[in-house]
Order: C-alpha cells, then sequence, then structure tokens
C-alpha cells in the first residue's frame, strides 16, 4: 500500500502565497513522478505541476511563473509553493505519485482564495 498525505491548504486573499505538501510512505520502492492535480467545482481535474525523481517539471500553462514544484527525496515528499494566487486556483488540490506504473492519489487538500 502506498499513503500520500497533503497538507497545507487554507483559505487566502488573492495575491497570498500557500505552500503545499505531500508526503508518500509504504510500499514505495520505485517511486518516480509526484506532483498535483486540481478540481474546481463543476470542473474535471487537471494537472497542476509534475515532478520526476531526477526533477524534471511540467506545469499547466494557468500555474506557469507562479507556482514552483519542488520534492525531497530523501523524505519522500513533495512540495508546491503557490505565490500570486488567483480567486480560478480555487480549487481541491490531489497529490498524486507513481510507483513504477501504478499511480497513487492522496485524499485532497482544499485550497480557496478569495477576491
Amino acid at each position: 500500500q502506498v499513503h500520500l498525505v497533503e497538507s497545507g491548504g487554507g483559505l487566502v486573499q488573492a495575491g497570498d502565497s500557500l505552500r503545499l505538501s505531500c508526503a508518500a510512505s509504504g510500499s514505495i520502492f520505485g517511486l518516480n513522478a509526484m506532483g498535483w492535480y486540481r478540481q474546481a467545482p463543476g470542473k474535471q481535474r487537471e494537472l497542476v505541476a509534475t515532478i520526476t525523481i531526477g526533477g524534471t517539471t511540467t506545469y499547466a500553462d494557468s500555474v506557469k511563473g507562479r507556482f514552483t514544484i519542488s520534492r525531497d527525496n530523501a523524505k519522500n515528499t513533495v512540495y508546491l509553493q503557490m505565490n500570486s494566487l488567483k480567486p480560478e486556483d480555487t480549487a481541491v488540490y490531489y497529490c498524486y505519485c507513481r510507483v513504477w506504473l501504478p499511480e497513487y492519489w492522496g485524499q485532497g487538500t482544499q485550497v480557496t482564495v478569495s477576491s
């Protein structure tokens, strides 16, 4: 079993910053990609950012220049630094990871940005 524990969500105002964290534990030998997706009410889940074990990153166009993904391989933890938050960033943010081929998901953490 793979367990993902997310933290760092909350309610902020537009322009503020938040940092999300997600720690992976359990049967994680072979852990490779980690990242974040989000789902706003009435919308499909969408990619926010991913990072491979080697540090290669991918970002959604909507967050480029504002969000930064990073990871600590020793701690099996991925971070998402979110700056200049906008109301349209409001969503449940889900951590995910890939162990060999299967993907695993966290429970999600709510991020709400007020205008």
